[in-house]
């Protein structure tokens, strides 16, 4: 499908509360990079933390297994094993999800403090980055106490910052998440990352069964949340989403601004 029908967000507004109408309690769930703002603050979060160079035991060890998993040259420092991987990634030789998981857990190692601070940096120019054709679907639900949550695969520190910015709870937070041994992170991540199907799983395991008027994003790893929505609504679509967009009954376009 080369091109979506556009609505203009009231239009949006208009399909949610006509949902809404029909079954009450519900929520709507954004993705973030991409979908809330431009651009996509895990890998510029990932990339930080590579040119910091700051690759502790923990880290330096699991890149290496990652890579020799994968056929890849394990040698080097962390940061040259990262960017191995990720360019890896880059050319189709490893897989979407697993580069994601890297990514969550590259500060194995770490404070969270350490963490969170590499997080906000990156965030700190995402206010001009929001895409403001969302911005009257988010005044609609505050004003109407409907639920939002941001559901992404990049990881929770630099999202939960990110939801700072746009003004949805932490708590209401789907997003890839290391784990932790006391205050430091370690080298792995709970599964499923919320990446593709694992987006419905764990956005469900906090929405219960609830109804989900509305979903947003942007890519193909967006489809099962937009699938799982009354009304699905991509966000500046990527190609890769437009070539699945038959899969989605009822996507349209919100008209950017």
């Amino acid at each position: 499908m080369d091109q979506l029908e556009q609505v203009a967000p009231e239009a949006v507004i208009t399909r949610i509360e006509a949902s809404r109408r029909g079954a009450p309690g519900g929520a709507i769930a954004f993705d973030g990079d991409g979908t809330l703002w431009s651009g996509d603050v895990g890998e510029e979060f990932f990339f930080a933390v590579v040119e910091r160079g700051d690759f502790r035991a923990p880290a330096l060890a699991a890149l290496a297994r990652e890579a020799r998993e994968f056929g890849i040259d394990d040698a080097g420092s962390g940061a040259a094993l990262a960017r191995r991987l990720y360019d890896a990634y880059a050319a189709g030789a490893y897989p979407e999800e697993r580069i994601c998981e890297v990514i969550t857990w590259a500060c194995a190692g770490w404070s969270s403090a350490e963490v969170f601070a590499i997080a906000r940096a990156v965030c700190a120019d995402l206010p001009r980055r929001l895409h403001g054709e969302l911005a009257p679907v988010l005044a609609w639900a505050k004003d109407h106490g409907v639920d939002v949550f941001l559901v992404s695969a990049s990881p929770r520190e630099v999202v939960d910052v990110g939801a700072d910015v746009v003004g949805i709870p932490r708590a209401r937070v789907v997003a890839a998440t290391a784990r932790y041994e006391g205050d430091v992170m370690i080298a792995d991540a709970v599964r499923p990352i919320p990446y593709g199907p694992g987006k419905v799983q764990n956005l469900r395991a906090l929405l219960g069964d609830r109804p989900l008027y509305a979903a947003f994003g942007d890519n193909t790893f967006d489809v099962a949340m937009l699938g799982a929505a009354t009304v699905p609504v991509a966000v500046r679509p990527k190609p890769r989403l437009l070539e699945r967009a038959r899969e989605v009954p009822g996507l349209v376009q919100i008209a950017p601004r």
